[in-house]
């Protein structure tokens, strides 16, 4: 069971790109709170504590908001130009009860047999969607590749999940494979794999983000668009 970390947030009610840029200035990553059919909430959350918690692996959170408490989970995170410091956080409530969809980071350890039969490595997906309860949502799925031979492969439906997991990624997703030095070129050119990044549902419920919250976690986008409205007029 993932151990619930605790954290500190603020309302917020200055909203927009430069409101957001002098928060960050101050240490704190403007967020949004959403789902449970409760309306949206604007927060603050201190950058070093909330990095800090995302580093150790917490996906499960509790925020204390003035009096009130919220669980929640990470649903979104957006990232400065260089993908180090987070701008922006999207955050969903939930109960202890619900069963959420999430994307699962994948680690693969080992060295394949094949490797010393001159075979290569090549690891297709980073991450996989799998079904779960929010309090036993894994930090990771390891995948230990010693026993892959040449011309072998891996996919998802080979993956055992963490206990209470099920997989909602396509059974048949190519996880990873041990290949020629040839086929492993041609793979590399057609197979250009990145994470997944699906919305997290709630048993089949969508849970729809609040127009604040696209504006503000894409503040490039917004100044994309006024520069071509310049150079238009």
């Amino acid at each position: 069971m993932e151990q619930k970390t605790t954290l500190n947030a603020e309302t917020r009610d200055q909203k927009g790109t430069a409101s957001a840029r002098v928060l960050r200035e101050q240490g704190l990553i403007p967020a949004i709170i959403y789902g449970h059919k409760k309306d949206p909430v604007a927060i603050t959350l201190n950058a070093h504590d909330f990095s800090e918690a995302i580093h150790h692996g917490g996906r499960l959170m509790e925020l204390k908001i003035g009096k009130k408490n919220e669980s929640i989970i990470i649903k979104d995170l957006q990232y400065d130009h260089l993908g180090k410091s987070i701008i922006h956080a999207d955050l969903m409530r939930v109960s202890i009860t619900d069963v959420v969809t999430v994307t699962i980071p994948i680690e693969i350890k080992g060295t394949a047999k094949g490797a010393a039969e001159g075979g290569v490595t090549v690891a297709n997906t980073s991450a996989l969607e799998v079904e779960c309860r929010v309090t036993e949502i894994p930090e990771k799925i390891t995948i230990n590749i010693k026993d892959l031979e040449v011309g072998s492969h891996i996919f998802a439906k080979d993956i055992q999940l963490p206990e209470g997991a099920k997989l909602k990624s396509d059974p048949e997703t190519l996880i990873v494979s041990c290949t020629t030095v040839e086929e492993a070129k041609t793979e590399e050119q057609v197979a250009q794999a990145e994470p997944l990044s699906p919305e997290v549902i709630i048993k089949g419920k969508k849970i729809e983000e609040g127009e604040e919250a696209q504006a503000e976690a894409k503040p490039e986008a917004k100044e994309k668009s006024k520069e071509k409205s310049k150079e238009k007029e």
